[in-house]
């Protein structure tokens, strides 16, 4: 009988940052190795719970915060919602728990928060985990460009925006492009509906996403750091992101051409949701390896 791996334990936790009460879940080995797992919209750390677990066996430690305007993180009255200001929080997560060293997993809103982080602190990035998270105008679609072109001073468009936080539009971006629905467990979504109906939350994730133009701007620079980082990188994506297409995954192996590279059809925008049986493996061999693993952490 093939031995099945050990279930971790995992903690749940706060840490106060420039005044926000950043929650994280984690598990391993206080002294093991780092994954920092960034975390997209309109979810929260709980995107992982399941990849957590799946990876019990792997010897690393396993991090995975709430930004502020996400999951059980707090923020303090005033706080502007930038994509700067999410990655100054993480930046400062990652020094109130003395993150000297990771491996980053960058998924969604986790690319730009991570790629930032790595640009100001590069000597703490030990590799990279990309999973649907775009860093390259060719893996922007037509919705993604749309919502990149929108305006708040524009009439209509706060709207527009807003209209992404119904239920319809919150299950909408687990089912779309998935070929096998019934893997999905509608307690993702709903969750994230309990979330942005927190007081002030919908209009956390409305600045956000008209911030989210200004990621554009930084691809050359991300784009730049990829080429001159030599860390080890795996390339992870959903074929029917509607968001995010295989493009912008390809398009990583232009600066990381040592890159590994898998696309998952019958997969969307959140592929651990319906492939984790296939992604927990290859992130396991990755982290083990001596690619992205302890040896050259």
């Amino acid at each position: 009988m093939t031995p099945r791996p050990p279930v971790p334990s995992v903690r749940h936790h706060t840490v106060e940052v420039d005044g926000v009460t950043v929650a994280y879940r984690e598990s391993g080995p206080a002294d093991a190795p780092v994954l920092l797992l960034l975390h997209g919209f309109p979810t929260s750390s709980h995107q992982f719970t399941r990849l957590m677990d799946a990876l019990g066996d792997t010897p690393y430690r396993l991090i995975a915060p709430d930004y502020p305007g996400s999951g059980r993180t707090e923020t303090p009255q005033g706080f502007t919602y930038t994509f700067d200001r999410l990655a100054d929080i993480v930046e400062g997560f990652t020094d109130a728990l003395a993150l000297d060293r990771f491996a980053l997993y960058a998924f969604d809103f986790g690319a730009p928060v991570g790629l930032r982080i790595a640009v100001r602190r590069p000597e703490r990035i030990t590799a990279l985990i990309v999973q649907n998270g775009n860093a390259y105008e060719e893996g922007l679609s037509d919705a993604a460009r749309e919502l990149t072109g929108l305006r708040r001073e524009v009439p209509g468009t706060e709207e527009q925006v807003r209209s992404l936080f119904t239920p319809e539009a919150v299950r909408s971006q687990y089912e779309t492009g998935v070929a096998d629905p019934s893997l999905l467990s509608p307690d993702g979504w709903t969750l994230d509906l309990h979330y942005l109906g927190l007081p002030g939350r919908a209009d956390a994730q409305t600045d956000l996403a008209f911030d989210y133009a200004a990621n554009l701007g930084h691809y050359p620079t991300w784009q730049a750091w990829l080429r001159s980082a030599g860390i080890p990188v795996l390339v992870l994506w959903g074929v029917g992101d509607p968001f995010f297409t295989p493009a912008g995954a390809k398009a990583y192996l232009r600066d990381a051409p040592d890159a590994e590279l898998h696309l998952f059809d019958g997969a969307g925008h959140f592929a651990l949701e319906t492939h984790l049986a296939d992604i927990a493996p290859l992130i396991h061999r990755f982290l083990t390896s001596g690619r992205g693993g302890p040896g050259g952490v």
